[in-house]
């Protein structure tokens, strides 16, 4: 279902984009396969969740001052690039993981805005695990839009949303499982 935002902004949120099973079987991929590191931000503290980037050779990720290193694509991840390439109409260079591990890990408000991002990216999103609670909140209004991300969906920002909404999945004291995204960019390096 697409959804028009305030100041141009852009989600089309697809919660059945893997059916039950598939989704199933990718969980436990992501679970068993991949190296899951803690990184720790420039204060000195962890970051509230586990991660791991993968790209095409040459390309890096910075934020909060951390720059991942890069693992080579494994055939599912690559797979996976594939279908959200064909559902999203665009080329993607690299990708993000998190593993929420409960409620208590999150990512507070941000923008996927980075110059090498360029002007207006697609910014693909798949959630597999728990359900967490997605929330879109507008820069100036602070109009908040939430999507509660279900197992194999995938969640597709576009438009201006970069520029004129930040995003976050809170901490939640409510019982929540064990959750995986899988964020896939297109850095054009300088």
């Amino acid at each position: 279902m697409l959804y028009q935002l305030a100041d141009g902004g852009t989600v089309d949120y697809r919660p059945h984009f893997f059916d039950p099973e598939e989704a199933d079987r990718i969980l436990h991929f992501l679970k068993q396969g991949i190296p899951w590191a803690q990184e720790v931000s420039t204060f000195g503290r962890p970051f509230p969740r586990l991660t791991q980037y993968y790209s095409d050779p040459g390309v890096s990720y910075s934020y909060s001052g951390v720059t991942h290193r890069s693992l080579p694509w494994t055939p599912v991840l690559a797979d996976i690039r594939r279908r959200v390439e064909e559902a999203a109409q665009a080329r993607f260079n690299s990708l993000l993981l998190n593993y929420y591990r409960d409620g208590q890990d999150s990512i507070g408000y941000h923008s996927d805005a980075e110059p090498e991002l360029g002007q207006n990216p697609v910014v693909p999103s798949l959630s597999f695990g728990g359900v967490r609670t997605f929330v879109l909140r507008h820069n100036k209004s602070r109009e908040k839009r939430t999507f509660d991300l279900a197992h194999g969906s995938l969640l597709l920002m576009g438009g201006t949303l970069q520029h004129h909404w930040q995003h976050a999945v809170p901490k939640t004291a409510r019982t929540v499982g064990e959750r995986i995204n899988l964020t896939f960019r297109d850095i054009r390096q300088s």
